[in-house]
């Protein structure tokens, strides 16, 4: 992908438009799939995931969901940045898929939104996705990245993050030269000496921190008052023709969380395997990571409850407020807009 300058301007439509190549295959390669769902006839499954520790890998090495749906076909779609799951969805060739905060309040805005709502959430951003300038470079804060060369993948949590960092410092958007970049090519041009700083998320931040200098932190940013999260949306397709399907697949979330309080060091071993890592290295990644519980995040302080929705509504509304501002999308939503897109039923079901 050839790296872009700033994005000030562009529009979801464009930016989702930016991912098509990416995802060309993906998408391709689910094409059969995607009819036999829509046929109502499928008991096919398409979900898309990230290789980043959190509970949504340990489901994947456990077989969890295959367990709780045998007579399903479980197919699992590797992507590497919500703009990617974004398109997939307007494809209609996923059913399921782990998402950024972010890319999801991209997704609901617009007059088109798309077609999904979110049902869980896998994880809330820490010390797994920060801003790291290259030490060579002398930069030691925010501030001083003004007109140098930052790259982070577009539309996702993590380049709202970083339009965050720049806020905070006094910086906007044309202050930098922003590259669009996903995190092994981050890796690349990072080697070649072709960036100075990058916004991204493990595993490849943790290679980026062996020569480079932290400047700030996804937790550090959501403390200050924007917090980004991991969200599990499904498409508005699989609600209407298989809610018993959806029921499954949080229960599985909700054990694999309960994993890695419970069962740590198979935990470990599920996240090392699936990344392809040392048990050490993904030891250390997952302790970056703030990971709910069941009981948390189905209660008013984040996703909410079968009555109504938490905070994680004022959370999402109060990032596409700021996207707008930063004129990354057109307008924002109204939060009446986010609720719709809220998928709450038979949520507490997973305690019982």
């Amino acid at each position: 992908m050839s790296p872009s300058s700033s994005v000030r301007g562009l529009s979801r439509r464009l930016l989702l438009a930016g991912a098509l190549a990416g995802v060309a295959a993906t998408v391709t390669g689910c094409s059969s799939d995607s009819e036999a769902s829509a046929s109502g006839g499928s008991k096919d499954l398409r979900i898309g995931y990230f290789a980043f520790p959190s509970g949504d890998l340990i489901v994947k090495n456990r077989k969890l969901l295959e367990k709780a749906l045998p007579e399903y076909t479980i197919k699992w779609v590797k992507f590497d940045s919500g703009a990617s799951v974004n398109q997939a969805f307007i494809g209609k060739s996923l059913d399921i898929a782990a998402l950024g905060s972010s890319p999801f309040a991209r997704g609901v805005s617009g007059s088109s939104p798309i077609p999904y709502k979110v049902a869980w959430i896998l994880d809330v951003a820490g010390e797994n996705e920060a801003l790291v300038a290259r030490k060579d470079t002398g930069i030691t804060d925010v501030a001083g990245l003004k007109g140098k060369k930052i790259a982070t993948p577009f539309a996702s949590t993590s380049h709202y993050s970083l339009l965050a960092a720049l806020d905070a410092a006094g910086l906007a958007a044309s202050d930098v030269q922003l590259i669009d970049l996903q995190p092994q090519p981050i890796l690349a041009a990072w080697q070649r000496g072709d960036i100075d700083a990058a916004y991204v998320w493990l595993p490849t931040l943790d290679e980026l921190r062996e020569t480079g200098t932290q400047l700030t932190s996804s937790k550090e940013i959501g403390a200050a008052g924007k917090p980004t999260l991991d969200l599990a949306v499904v498409s508005d397709e699989l609600i209407s023709r298989d809610p018993k399907a959806i029921a499954a697949w949080r229960t599985a979330q909700a054990e694999a969380l309960r994993l890695l309080k419970s069962d740590p060091d198979g935990s470990v071993k599920a996240v090392a395997a699936e990344i392809g890592i040392s048990e050490s290295d993904a030891e250390a990644q997952l302790a970056q990571g703030v990971f709910l519980t069941p009981e948390q995040v189905v209660s008013a302080d984040w996703l909410g409850t079968d009555s109504g929705p938490g905070k994680l509504l004022g959370y999402v509304t109060d990032t596409a407020t700021f996207l707008a501002d930063q004129k990354q999308i057109d307008a924002a939503p109204t939060e009446d807009t986010v609720r719709k897109a809220f998928y709450l039923e038979g949520l507490s079901d997973v305690l019982k």
